[in-house]
């Protein structure tokens, strides 16, 4: 079998987020009498994760039941569009030091907005804006085109996440989220969506744990290809709504004023840390009080 590219026999790939690191020793790669691979796993602390072996690029993801499967055939086709995937699934809990076990439940966040350099920097591309600002501060490369979308996996302290933004245009946002979600198979209540919202002032954020569309065709196309669910967290950016009697769709498609950028690049980068809070922590206090601030951050005393 023609081993992955970047891997050799008797090398390792290590892998670091944050305090912990797990390593996959890929000591033998020679079949078996059953005909699959052999592969040891290895690693420091009692932490397992899932390493998925995507042809030269090695993903980190976790699910929720250990296993360890094999693919039968591990040929590879040169086409691109035939390419075999090689999967090496583990999974385990880990116990902090006062018992508790952490859930390492993997978290996709989705950035909504149109692609191309013509929506660049417009109103209605902020959820592309707040993802790439994650996607800098977290170092999570994103690369790789899937199910429609730009994607990029990684992690969040120790907590694995899947950065995406559909590739079609907004209102098909959610023919890459429906198929992203079951394909890593993220639990709805990890499906962050990331878009822009009228009902908020320039600049000011808003993290809910559930909720409607808000007539925001993005959100509504997600919606409908997660079976009507509604019950995933989404990530509010505030724009504003059209001056006078603008037409709305001119307003979504124009770029911001120079003192509506400041405002929407200070609250990107408050956003980063909202992001990194609710991955970490879910919806605890700090979110509670972060959406406080936000209310009435604008609002002199």
């Amino acid at each position: 079998m023609e081993e992955p590219r970047g891997l050799s026999r008797n090398s390792s790939k290590r892998f670091q987020a944050s305090e912990f690191v797990c390593c996959i020793s890929y000591t033998r790669l020679n079949s078996t009498d059953s005909g699959e691979p052999e592969i040891e796993a290895s690693s420091r602390r009692q932490k397992l994760v899932c390493f998925i072996v995507d042809l030269s690029m090695l993903y980190t993801v976790s699910i929720s039941k250990p296993c360890i499967a094999y693919p039968k055939s591990t040929s590879q086709s040169q086409n691109p569009s035939n390419l075999k995937r090689i999967g090496l699934r583990v999974s385990a809990t880990l116990r902090e030091p006062n018992g508790v076990k952490v859930e390492y439940t993997p978290w996709l966040i989705v950035g909504l907005g149109n692609p191309g350099n013509k929506y660049h920097g417009t109103r209605h591309n902020v959820g592309f804006e707040m993802v790439d600002r994650i996607s800098q501060e977290e170092r999570i490369v994103m690369n790789t085109i899937q199910s429609k979308a730009l994607i990029g996996i990684g992690s969040i302290g120790e907590v694995p996440v899947l950065l995406a933004k559909p590739q079609g245009y907004m209102n098909f946002s959610g023919e890459s989220v429906g198929p992203l979600a079951a394909y890593y198979q993220v639990p709805l209540r990890h499906v962050l969506l990331l878009y822009d919202e009228m009902s908020l002032p320039n600049g000011v954020l808003r993290l809910q744990p559930k909720g409607g569309h808000g007539y925001h065709n993005g959100v509504k196309s997600v919606i409908e290809h997660l079976d009507g669910c509604r019950e995933f967290p989404r990530f509010c950016i505030g724009i504003g709504n059209p001056p006078g009697t603008m037409d709305m769709k001119a307003f979504l498609l124009q770029k911001f004023s120079d003192v509506e950028r400041k405002e929407i690049d200070a609250a990107l980068e408050q956003g980063v840390d909202a992001v990194r809070s609710l991955v970490l922590n879910g919806f605890d206090d700090r979110i509670t009080r972060f959406n406080l601030g936000q209310k009435y951050k604008y609002h002199k005393v």
